[in-house]
């Protein structure tokens, strides 16, 4: 037996339910794994309430890290006892055991915990495609980065200072400016107080930025813009505060012939080669010291409901990890 949260209809956290479930035999190319922690990311929050729709009922959660306790038939590149983690689908990760495609896994560095894993993999991904990929930062890149005292932007900050870019940190509250300093921030502004655009004048010699990673959405995406550099970029890749309103082709031009994209982990690491030199990549900063696991708070798994509302409430100030 083991448990599992589960939900039959979207809605507030109170929808998530705990429930005990029979262990599964493996099938042809999965294993079944016993969990010790488990990565709670905004989407999980996102897809609970609807936003991104999921097949209900269900389980949820992307992402996680433990051992592999028994084997399908043909699984030759893992052992049982061997310690693994995985990001993105399928769905259920908010369980103390499950099934899993062996492709999807990835071998743990000695070096890190499973609690440090689930606290890093989704997160260090996103980051690594952002940084890497959507634009590719360089010495001298200029970052306007929102959500930088959270644990993505923890990530990317550091991320991209020691790729050498200067990156100017965006916080919704006066409190988390130290932390957005100790990331890497050669600035910071405070959403709601500074004004944006003049900031980011004031903070660049009248330059503006390179690239704005804009994870907050609607609340933030006009603003976004206006703090580019002519023929910046504008990448939108969350909604915290819900999705950006349409945008006309003739505002990006009269902004200066901006960009605009609006990318996501799944079209980056859905091909399996690609996911595991991601992943290979993350793990690698994590042992260079370049990016530092950091768990804010530890819930189990049972207290999945309390997580996502502390969530929701603006009370998690870094990664949050379930314990089964």
């Amino acid at each position: 037996m083991t448990t599992q949260i589960w939900l039959d209809h979207t809605g507030g956290p109170e929808v998530l339910q705990l429930r005990i479930v029979d262990r599964e035999v493996p099938g042809p190319g999965q294993v079944w794994l016993d969990q010790e922690a488990i990565g709670v990311n905004y989407l999980d929050v996102t897809q609970r309430k609807g936003g991104v729709p999921i097949t209900l009922p269900g389980g949820i959660g992307l992402e996680g890290a433990g051992r592999v306790a028994a084997l399908g038939a043909g699984v030759t590149d893992f052992a049982v006892g061997d310690r693994v983690a995985y990001a993105l689908g399928p769905l259920g990760s908010y369980a103390g055991g499950r099934l899993y495609p062996v492709e999807r896994l990835l071998r743990l560095p000695d070096t890190l915990s499973a609690q440090d894993a689930a606290s890093i993999l989704f997160k260090g991904l996103t980051a690594q495609y952002l940084i890497f990929s959507t634009y590719p930062v360089t010495k001298g890149t200029v970052v306007l980065l929102y959500g930088v005292a959270g644990a993505v932007g923890q990530i990317l900050s550091r991320w991209a200072t020691h790729l050498g870019a200067s990156v100017i940190g965006v916080v919704s509250r006066a409190e988390s400016i130290d932390a957005a300093k100790e990331a890497g921030c050669v600035a910071v502004l405070v959403w709601g107080q500074d004004d944006l655009p003049n900031g980011i004048r004031a903070a660049t010699g009248g330059n503006k930025a390179d690239v704005v990673y804009d994870g907050i959405g609607r609340e933030t995406f006009a603003t976004s813009l206006d703090c580019l550099r002519p023929r910046g970029l504008m990448v939108s890749f969350g909604a915290s505060s819900g999705k950006p309103d349409p945008v006309a082709v003739e505002t990006l031009n009269s902004k200066g012939s901006l960009y605009l994209t609006r990318p996501g982990l799944a079209a980056h690491i859905s091909d399996v080669d690609e996911y595991r030199k991601r992943a290979r990549a993350v793990f690698d900063a994590v042992a260079a010291g370049t990016i530092v696991p950091k768990i804010w708070r530890t819930y189990a798994l049972a207290d999945a409901a309390t997580a996502h509302a502390d969530i929701e409430g603006g009370l998690s100030r870094g990664a949050i990890v379930l314990t089964p």
